[in-house]
C-alpha cells in the first residue's frame, strides 16, 4: 500500500521534480562551460576566418574573446572593447552591439543561476531521500539518474534535430523568446557581433553544448544502470528473491 504521509508526498515530490532539474543542470551546466570556454572563441576565429573577415588579428581576437567572457563575470558595465581593426584602434562594438550586450549578459548570468539552483535541487532531494529512506538511497540514487539521463537524452535530440533541420529558425524563435528588444538585430555588414560571431559559429556552439548535454546524460544513464544491473546480479549470486520493482519517484515500499 502506497504510504500517503505528508513527508512521503513531498519525498516523492521532491524526486519527480529532480528529474527535469537533471535535465537543466546539464543542458544549463554545458552552456555554462560553453560561454567561459576560450579555445569554443578561439577555434571559432580560425574556422570561420574571422581575421580575414574582421580586419583584427589573431592576437586581438584572442584578446577580445577574454574581454567578453570577463565582461560575462564581472559587474563592469558598459562593454568598452578597443582593437586596432585593419591597423586603426577603436571601438569594436557599436552602441546598438554593446546595449545587445547587456541582455545577453543576463541571459549568461540567468543560465549560472539555473545551473546552480538545479544542483542544489539535486543534492537537496538526494539528502532527503537519505534521511527518509537510508537503506534505499543507493537504489532511488541510481533510478534518478536514469530517468534524468533518459529525458535529458530525448529532450537533447528532439531539440538537436530541429537544429539541423531549420538552424536559422530555433535560432531566431531563441532570440524572440529571450529578449524583450529588438536590438538583436544587427547587420552582418557592419556590426562586429556577427562579424566576429556568424551563424555558423552559433551552430557549431549548440552542437556542442547538446554533445556535452548527451555525455553527461549517457554517463548518467550507465552508472545508474550500472549499479542497479550489478545489484540484481549479486542478489540472484546469493539466491535472495528479486527485489519488487517500484517506481523511480514513488514512496511506495
Amino acid at each position: 500500500m502506497t504510504d500517503r504521509r505528508p513527508g512521503s508526498i513531498s519525498l516523492a515530490a521532491a524526486q519527480a521534480l529532480a528529474i527535469p532539474a537533471i535535465l537543466l543542470f546539464l543542458v544549463a551546466g554545458s552552456v555554462t562551460w560553453a560561454v567561459n570556454d576560450p579555445g569554443l572563441y578561439r577555434n571559432g576565429f580560425q574556422r570561420y576566418h574571422t581575421a580575414q573577415r574582421s580586419g583584427i588579428s589573431d592576437a586581438d581576437l584572442v584578446a577580445i574573446g577574454g574581454e567578453l567572457r570577463r565582461y560575462f563575470n564581472t559587474s563592469i558595465e558598459p562593454l568598452a572593447v578597443r582593437a586596432p581593426i585593419y591597423g586603426i584602434e577603436q571601438e569594436v562594438f557599436n552602441q546598438r552591439e554593446v546595449a545587445h550586450m547587456y541582455d545577453v549578459k543576463r541571459l549568461v548570468r540567468g543560465t549560472y543561476w539555473v545551473t546552480l539552483g538545479s544542483a542544489l535541487w539535486i543534492l537537496s532531494t538526494l539528502a532527503l531521500v537519505a534521511v527518509m529512506d537510508r537503506s534505499a538511497w543507493s537504489t532511488r540514487a541510481a533510478r534518478l539518474a536514469i530517468w534524468g539521463g533518459a529525458v535529458t537524452l530525448i529532450s537533447v535530440f528532439l531539440v538537436g534535430l530541429a537544429a539541423v533541420a531549420s538552424f536559422e529558425q530555433l535560432f531566431l524563435l531563441f532570440h524572440r523568446l529571450s529578449f524583450a528588444n529588438d536590438l538583436w538585430i544587427l547587420d552582418p555588414r557592419t556590426d562586429y557581433l556577427l562579424i566576429l560571431f556568424p551563424g555558423g559559429f552559433w551552430f557549431d556552439a549548440t552542437m556542442r553544448v547538446a554533445l556535452t548535454s548527451v555525455l553527461g546524460a549517457v554517463l548518467l544513464l550507465s552508472a545508474g544502470g550500472a549499479f542497479l544491473g550489478y545489484r540484481r546480479w549479486s542478489a540472484n549470486r546469493r539466491g535472495d528473491p528479486d527485489p519488487a520493482p517500484d517506481q523511480p519517484v514513488s514512496i511506495s515500499e
